[in-house]
């Protein structure tokens, strides 16, 4: 399996938005001019994550795009899925050898082994947590709480 630049950008911009839509929203050529990504390719990839609710849109002057839920609430895996498809690292589809032993052995040892910790992974991350972490990388405010 291997992220494409459909995959990569698309989560770049989600987090970016997350970053910027804590009120309001954000319009696509400011997203694209913080992340040097075209707009043109910017405007396919949020169509996408439109119709799967990802996001949400406003047209007009004032209009722009904002995440659909809260950022704690959208994972990594949710938005590559959306935009890749399945994340398996072999497609069950090709399969012409599933009546050999040692295939089957594999497949279930290794491959869905590998399948189960991308999956747990990406589903693990929350653009929250991004946001959290580019916050920290960047040495902005974050919130910190004491006990």
């Amino acid at each position: 399996m291997k992220i494409s630049t459909k995959g990569r950008y698309g989560l770049r911009a989600m987090v970016d938005l997350a970053h910027k839509s804590v009120s309001d929203h954000v319009p696509l050529k400011s997203i694209a001019e913080s992340q040097n990504i075209s707009e043109g390719y910017l405007e396919h990839v949020f169509s996408t994550l439109k119709k799967a609710g990802l996001v949400k849109s406003i047209k007009g002057p004032q209009g722009g795009y904002i995440l659909a839920d809260d950022p704690s609430n959208i994972t990594v895996g949710a938005v590559l899925r959306v935009l890749e498809g399945d994340l398996s690292i072999v497609d069950d589809n090709t399969n012409t050898d599933g009546d050999n032993p040692i295939e089957r052995c594999i497949k279930f040892y290794v491959w869905k082994k590998i399948d189960q910790c991308i999956n747990s992974i990406v589903d693990d991350i929350t653009l929250e947590d991004l946001v959290f972490e580019y916050k920290k990388m960047v040495n902005e405010e974050t919130d910190m709480y004491y006990i």
